[in-house]
């Protein structure tokens, strides 16, 4: 069922991985290289990504480079939100790329990009508009996100919370779908734009909005998805059962899976942020998946 398979996400950002534990992500390099080799040693050639960048940070890539993460990996991974979250134009993504491009010869996927509909719907069309012209043809996937606005009950996940001000309320406002399930203005852009853009869209624990979502994902065009398999998740009640049944649900899609979230039992902190008190036992959960969805 797996495509690909993605190490972690945004591991250079705080809100998912803890700069304060591994200021200079020397923990997370480790993490990710044995999660890499184990990945390899259940399937000779299923494409590991590094998860996506966030900030878009040379720098970052070079110290996975020289701490040997590169080289358990197929891709390396790009986010970006210039609309909203970045202090970047727009306008900029194709530098962006090439600042990746420039320190790696690993391809760069663009594994989240969207636009809020904070301020107002017209916003979201015309970045859809704009993204699509200057990415299409120059990552080889590219991750709209999301299909679903996040339920306004649902916290987001970030370390900053309120504390962002409006920053914090435009996780509530990414879908092409409204938290009711009724479409965006963008809806019938993005429609144009398939397959080549892609969906990332997070299923949570039991999500009520996965069936819904196939079917939304089968009337767009969509052939890649985006979707994370939680370390932490595993460890709830029947985790696997509904693990099956999100895989299942998906079977038709090209699905990245990216593993991620440490659980709060086996952190160095009670955070799902924190690096792993064991790294081995990361490795072997994501072994696990790739044993089970990967054949």
């Amino acid at each position: 069922m797996l495509d690909s398979v993605m190490i972690w996400n945004e591991p250079n950002n705080k809100s998912h991985w803890d700069p304060e534990i591994d200021p200079d992500w020397v923990m997370f390099a480790e993490t990710a290289r044995l999660a890499g080799q184990a990945i390899r040693a259940e399937h000779a050639t299923l494409p590991r990504v590094l998860g996506g960048m966030s900030p878009i940070d040379p720098v970052f890539i070079m110290k996975m480079q020289q701490r040997g993460v590169l080289d358990e990996v197929e891709a390396v991974a790009v986010h970006g939100f210039p609309l909203d979250w970045n202090n970047w134009l727009i306008h900029e993504w194709p530098e962006k790329l090439r600042e990746i491009q420039a320190v790696t010869h690993l391809p760069v996927w663009v594994s989240e990009v969207g636009i809020s509909t904070f301020g107002a719907e017209e916003v979201q069309l015309w970045g859809l508009k704009r993204t699509a012209e200057l990415l299409i043809g120059q990552a080889p996937r590219i991750h709209w996100y999301s299909l679903y606005d996040l339920p306004a009950h649902w916290e987001a996940t970030t370390r900053h919370r309120e504390a962002e001000g409006s920053s914090y309320y435009r996780h509530f406002h990414m879908g092409l779908l409204r938290e009711d399930g009724t479409p965006k203005l963008a809806m019938e852009e993005f429609e144009k734009h398939t397959p080549h853009l892609g969906i990332c869209q997070w299923f949570h624990y039991q999500d009520h909005r996965l069936d819904d979502a196939v079917t939304w994902l089968k009337r767009l065009g969509v052939t890649h998805l985006r979707t994370g398999l939680s370390w932490a998740d595993s460890f709830r009640p029947d985790a696997l059962a509904w693990f099956d049944r999100q895989m299942e649900a998906l079977r038709d899609f090209h699905v990245t899976a990216t593993f991620c979230f440490t659980p709060e039992h086996r952190g160095i902190a009670p955070h799902h942020t924190s690096p792993p008190q064991v790294k081995e036992e990361f490795a072997e959960f994501c072994a696990s998946m790739v044993r089970r969805y990967a054949g």
